[in-house]
């Protein structure tokens, strides 16, 4: 009896651990991170507030397990929707669309991973966050296999493209959550796309 007591409450682990990021996305959506409060991300959850810091060390860090869960998730499907891709250009657009589809799913959780996230100074300090190096990585691969396709320009530093071109995304991806886009994020994707090959083509790039 013992044994399986112990074995259902490691079952039930992860899933207690996502109904807190669950509840703590919905809790800084509507109150902002700096006016939440551990014990309503408690009450959102539905456990006790001593259960919340069993899994994160403070409100910091589950904001931040939420950003780092999220950027994981949206990874897989990058991998995925890149996998048989060959063009630069279309993954390169590809990306995109799978980033704005993603962010698309849930306002409340854009609303967090892209305002709310720069209210914590733990995270603005942190440069150890390895999922979002990954995706950043995604991205200067990208460039590199269209600079060794002749697609993009040899003269850009991959990694600054990679780093400009997500802040692009991510900008229009907040401007988004907090309601100030009225288009749709499809037709974002599509200029963003095209705003930023016009300067790594090394000729008019031809729909």
């Amino acid at each position: 009896m013992v044994l399986h007591s112990q074995a259902a409450q490691r079952m039930a682990q992860p899933d207690k651990r996502r109904r807190i990021l669950d509840a703590a996305v919905q809790v800084f959506a509507q109150f902002g991170f700096y006016n939440s409060k551990v014990s309503q991300v408690a009450k959102e959850a539905g456990v006790a507030d001593g259960t919340i810091y069993l899994y994160f060390k403070n409100k910091d860090d589950i904001l931040i397990q939420v950003f780092v869960d999220s950027i994981d998730e949206i990874l897989r499907r990058q991998e995925d929707a890149l996998a048989d891709i060959v063009d630069p250009i279309e993954r390169l657009s590809t990306f995109a669309r799978v980033h704005f589809d993603s962010v698309a799913e849930s306002r409340a959780l854009a609303e967090v991973i892209t305002v709310e996230l720069r209210q914590s100074s733990k995270f603005m300090r942190n440069t150890d966050l390895k999922p979002f190096g990954r995706y950043l990585a995604m991205i200067a691969h990208i460039v590199e296999e269209g600079q060794a396709h002749g697609a993009f320009s040899s003269r850009l530093n991959p990694r600054l493209a990679a780093r400009a071109f997500f802040g692009a995304i991510d900008e229009l991806a907040l401007e988004w959550a907090m309601g100030r886009r009225q288009s749709s994020l499809s037709d974002a994707c599509e200029q963003t796309v095209d705003l930023f090959l016009s300067g790594l083509v090394t000729r008019p790039h031809a729909n």
